[in-house]
């Protein structure tokens, strides 16, 4: 089995009634969406990551940030259970796409609230964002799944924006980078870059320096040039209109593999 797999979900004909929290709702062109992810999944496999495809859920407009359906560490998929009640169905076919890749099934369980963007892993530091989505118990949920397993759990809040990794994401060295303006407390991580784009927060670390980044933070990408890394661009423009960033729309599983 190959070391890198990563699911994602094609983006379903409701996408444009995505739910919006934190921006103003604007107009998405979902032809322009689904050409948009279909090139964002062949960076990932021209990158050496096996793709797969988890069943669509036509009903759910935001099912294309898969992302939020899940948190794998080490062997363990936990199952997460969205904090916004229409997008809680998009749990059951990534719950099976988790199956059928050999993966330990675990699940949040009610009245645990909990969206894979909210979590953060830096090496066996497991940040999760106790904000909106997310909420006590369904932190308590996550420490217990993990914990056992070698994770210390850091929970963090999260206010100004949807999940966690809306705010920061962290480079390869485990640098956490962020744009300060959307980021409840830089002092929580043990080293924080801030970054001058909103999206330029948001990077998939795709291997060998090269981070998987959106188009619309050039000079977030010339910092990251400038520190050695191989910045790759893709446009998601019409997913940022639904609070979206290139972590979301994959589930990134590494640790079955290794």
């Amino acid at each position: 089995m190959p070391g890198q797999q990563a699911l994602v979900r094609r983006p379903g004909p409701r996408i444009a009634e995505g739910l919006v929290t934190h921006i103003d709702r604007r107009p998405v062109d979902a032809a322009l969406a689904l050409r948009q992810w279909e090139r964002y999944v062949q960076v990932l496999r021209d990158h050496g990551w096996q793709t797969t495809e988890v069943d669509p859920a036509d009903d759910c407009p935001d099912a294309v940030f898969v992302e939020d359906t899940m948190v794998v560490f080490r062997n363990v998929a936990l199952i997460a259970r969205p904090g916004a009640d229409p997008r809680k169905p998009e749990a059951d076919a990534a719950r099976e796409a988790a199956r059928a890749l050999g993966c330990s099934l675990n699940e949040v369980r009610a009245p645990g609230t909990l969206d894979g963007g909210d979590v953060l892993k830096i090496g066996d530091t497991v940040y999760v964002g106790r904000g909106g989505r997310t909420n006590a118990d369904g932190v308590r949920q996550l420490r217990s799944a993990f914990e056992p397993l070698g994770a210390r759990v850091v929970a963090v809040p999260v206010s100004k924006v949807l999940h966690l990794k809306s705010a920061v994401t962290a480079l390869p060295d485990g640098t956490v980078i962020g744009h300060p303006p959307l980021v409840d407390d830089p002092g929580v991580f043990g080293r924080f870059l801030p970054v001058p784009e909103e999206s330029g927060a948001h990077v998939v670390l795709l291997g060998g320096g090269k981070l998987l980044m959106a188009a619309s933070a050039p000079r977030s990408a010339q910092l990251f040039t400038d520190l050695g890394y191989q910045p790759v661009l893709v446009d998601i423009g019409e997913f940022e209109k639904l609070e979206g960033c290139v972590t979301c729309l994959s589930v990134r599983l590494r640790e079955l593999y290794a």
